[in-house]
């Protein structure tokens, strides 16, 4: 393989997030090359491959892996399809992104991680709110000191469901909003205090609006406590009205700050007749809508896909791997039981036998 210049990669998936990816590896040519796009739905892949001028397009996964140039291979599949694709592509000798839930179960994560641990390639967890502008800043000014001791930070994304039918289907996707967007929080939460032990972790969860749809929750508030006496609040919904809110709040001794990812870069739009870009998770653009100008790069998308290019190119050490993962996975496991219990879940937490991290709710939800 090249040890210099672009990294080539490749895209498994065809839809919402893998349209995503092409669009942010685009975005930064000076480190990336998008070379290739694998689905199995006909048409799909090749409807992503001229949308983007992409030269190589497979609907077998493995037939693309076994290109000798690509370097790099980004995973947007759905969540119980992780864990074998990343083991497939590291047995092909690639470097693995993996979309966020890193996969279903602990055990998936431990030999996702051994696996790409024994072939030598980096197992890089794409989690973009660690690249989002606003809450780098926002993280640069906590670890300047402006706010002081950070005793609690809030992260919340909330709309009205998610953009691909599988994720209902908790056998596909492993859980609900929680297993969708808590990664999200959870992570960030972690990340923002500088990966501090945790502690243990307490979450409240139901199925509001959507019981016809799913066995899932649609909305959940989960509490971390962490080891350096700090609080971390994740909320998320599918049950949202009004389209999409994703925001941070940092609480200091000395400080506050919020940062309202899309209110601070849309546009106050109303419409009676509705327009042709999509607002993320609005049901309609007719109304009143906030399109967001160059949202991808607000989210961090492009950024991300640079690092992790610069990481294979040993420019850069990894912000996001594997076990950051991992700890989300375990993290995601202690909610669900905490919200059947209704206690408190200590960590470390590992129960046996986990095939989704939902039926830990599920199994006790009725019991607590």
């Amino acid at each position: 393989m090249a040890n210099k210049g672009p990294v080539k990669v490749g895209i498994i998936g065809s839809q919402f997030e893998a349209d995503i990816h092409a669009f942010s590896l685009r975005a930064v040519p000076e480190a990336a090359e998008l070379v290739a796009v694998a689905s199995p739905t006909p048409g799909h892949a090749a409807g992503l491959a001229k949308k983007y001028d992409i030269p190589r397009v497979f609907t077998d996964h493995k037939k693309m892996l076994a290109e000798k140039d690509i370097e790099m291979v980004t995973i947007t599949a759905p969540n119980h399809l992780h864990a074998r694709m990343t083991i497939d592509i590291a047995n092909a000798g690639k470097h693995v992104v993996c979309e966020k839930p890193l996969c279903m179960t602990l055990e998936e994560a431990d030999v996702m991680i051994d696996t790409c641990g024994k072939k030598g390639v980096l197992l890089l967890y794409a989690e973009e709110l660690f690249f989002t502008p606003k809450y780098v800043k926002a993280k640069e000014m906590a670890d300047q000191g402006a706010f002081g001791r950070v005793y609690m930070v809030k992260q919340s994304e909330k709309h009205f469901g998610p953009h691909a039918a599988w994720f209902w289907d908790v056998e596909k996707s492993g859980g609900g909003v929680f297993m969708d967007m808590g990664c999200h929080g959870i992570a960030f939460c972690h990340w923002f205090l500088g990966r501090p032990k945790i502690k243990n972790v307490y979450c409240q969860m139901g199925t509001y609006v959507h019981a016809d749809k799913t066995k899932g929750e649609d909305n959940s508030i989960c509490v971390i406590e962490f080891e350096n006496d700090a609080l971390g609040l994740v909320e998320d919904s599918w049950a949202r009205r009004g389209g999409m809110e994703d925001r941070i709040e940092v609480y200091g001794e000395g400080g506050v700050t919020y940062a309202d990812l899309h209110m601070g870069n849309a546009l106050p739009t109303y419409s009676e007749y509705g327009y042709g870009y999509a607002v993320e998770k609005a049901p309609s653009t007719k109304g009143w809508t906030y399109p967001v100008y160059e949202e991808l790069w607000n989210y961090g998308f492009p950024q991300e896909m640079r690092h992790f290019a610069r990481c294979v190119r040993g420019k850069e050490e990894p912000q996001a791997t594997g076990e950051d993962g991992r700890l989300v996975q375990e993290v995601l496991y202690a909610g669900y039981q905490s919200a059947g219990t209704g206690r408190k879940v200590e960590l470390p937490f590992r129960p046996q036998g986990v095939k989704i991290p939902i039926e830990l709710w599920l199994k006790t939800k009725h019991k607590a």
